[in-house]
């Protein structure tokens, strides 16, 4: 059964990322990475703000896992952009 507040946090992490999409190709500035980005940032947000105080619903502990897979993901395009900005004869 899906609670009401599960239910706000889909609705406030779709919003977030369909007005990240929107944004982005507005300014021009849509990629792959930078939207990946930008909804991490979003969907981290979002468990922050709406994290509960006295007790942990069960759907709230399985968002480590997403949460781990976007900051393995993050890492692969930090290291992505690094090796991008360096010299090639370095490594």
């Amino acid at each position: 059964m899906v609670t009401r507040r599960r239910q706000r946090f889909l609705h406030g992490q779709i919003a977030w990322m369909l007005s990240t999409l929107v944004l982005l190709a507005v300014l021009g500035a849509l990629s792959l990475d930078l939207y990946f980005v930008v909804s991490l940032i979003g969907f981290l947000i979002l468990v922050e703000l709406t994290a509960p105080f006295n007790i942990m619903p069960q759907w709230r502990s399985r968002l480590k896992w997403p949460i781990l897979l976007g900051l393995v993901g993050f890492a692969a395009i930090v290291v992505k952009r690094i090796l991008e900005i360096l010299p090639p004869g370095l490594i």
